[in-house]
């Protein structure tokens, strides 16, 4: 196992982290609170056996079990080998008490005294100036530390650099942060400028969606077709985990293993890895890869927000990535999920009255007025994607 330094911790992680949201269930339902308990144990307890010593959860994963099954888990002395991290449920706290209450609770699921790595969840610029900011819930987390309770603090993300950023500048007492980041997301959130800015300001930063929700890990036919010809038998997961580590921003990359197979493979792929190891001919493989995922694109979306503000309130950039992502990686069931589940009902596809006002400004001359229409149909309903190209 590869070991790498944690930031400014002074402390070294495994290449691999152990990320607890998608342990394998009992009735065949990703993320499913019908947890393979016996699997699940397995699986983690021969990570750790094997080098791994970051293990990952939060609060509402498995819909609350994932942190309760680790706690078991990890007795029997695996406690000891590893640093734990959770997280707080941000959008649950109505008021300033409410994160020791969550706290607390955390921790005897978890059947531990302590936390080693304490987030604050999926933070965005509204939930930390409308939530973190104005409960004071630094320093709620600060006498969380000096409680013993808590060893670091840091916080997950998802939003824009420039929110990225300001996080970042906002409090001098994070020890990490976690990005999602993978080959695809280079400029999506807070992407590799966001990568390199928080690890020059010492943060150790923990990769979350390394194979984007699995599906670099089975792409499409025609990025199949490149890695035959030009990869030279190297596996589309293998590819994807080498290049986050041919980084040395990434501290850490998480998986959430669902097989004993992932598992294993994923500890060979972690073996095999170092900072600038992938090479020139790695990289240009790559760069073949994104550029044949660009062309299979069936929306020329820049994702510019010119269209915006839209006045029935479709987000209309928004609606094209999901129908995009789940096209060019074959993956309508994901694309679906994420439309009926954090789409809120204003922002679909569905309530576009075609005004055509946003076709006005829209650079790409993109006819979305009859465009919003199929992808509500795709992703809404349960028409067919047009065949992959």
């Amino acid at each position: 196992m590869e070991y790498r330094q944690f930031g400014t911790t002074g402390w070294k992680v495994s290449a691999l982290g152990f990320g607890c949201m998608r342990f394998p269930t009992t009735d065949g339902k990703p993320l499913s609170q019908k947890i393979d308990k016996p699997e699940s144990t397995r699986m983690v307890r021969h990570a750790i056996d094997h080098g791994v010593n970051y293990i990952d959860t939060a609060y509402p994963y498995h819909g609350g079990k994932s942190e309760v099954l680790l706690g078991s888990i990890l007795k029997a002395g695996y406690r000891e080998r590893v640093k734990l991290a959770t997280k707080s449920p941000v959008w649950l706290i109505k008021k300033g008490k409410d994160f020791d209450t969550y706290l607390n609770e955390q921790l005897m699921r978890l059947q531990t005294d302590y936390v080693d790595f304490y987030l604050f969840h999926a933070l965005n610029k509204k939930n930390w100036h409308n939530v973190v900011l104005k409960h004071g819930l630094l320093k709620r987390a600060e006498a969380a530390v000096r409680a013993g309770k808590v060893r670091n603090l840091g916080f997950s993300f998802h939003d824009d650099y420039n929110a990225f950023k300001e996080i970042v500048d906002g409090y001098d007492g994070w020890s990490l942060c976690q990005i999602q980041y993978n080959y695809m997301d280079t400029e999506n959130q807070a992407g590799t400028k966001g990568l390199r800015y928080a690890a020059s300001k010492g943060l150790a930063v923990v990769v979350m969606e390394p194979l984007l929700g699995g599906r670099l890990a089975n792409p499409p036919k025609p990025i199949k077709n490149i890695l035959k010809n030009q990869g030279k038998g190297i596996k589309p997961s293998d590819l994807a985990l080498q290049w986050l580590w041919d980084q040395p921003e990434v501290s850490v990359v998480l998986s959430g293993m669902t097989t004993m197979g992932q598992v294993k493979g994923n500890l060979r792929s972690a073996n095999m890895s170092g900072t600038a190891s992938l090479g020139k001919d790695g990289l240009r493989l790559i760069e073949n890869i994104k550029k044949r995922y660009r062309e299979l694109v069936p929306i020329p979306c820049t994702k510019c927000s010119y269209c915006m503000p839209c006045p029935n309130g479709v987000d209309i950039p928004r609606n094209f990535e999901e129908y995009i992502n789940g096209f060019i990686h074959n993956d309508v069931r994901t694309a679906r999920s994420i439309y009926s589940r954090f789409f809120k009902k204003e922002e679909r596809a569905s309530q576009c009255t075609a005004c055509k006002r946003c076709e006005a400004k829209c650079p790409q001359k993109i006819p979305i007025s009859e465009l919003m229409p199929k992808v509500h149909g795709v992703l809404g309903k349960d028409q067919p994607y047009p065949k992959l190209g």
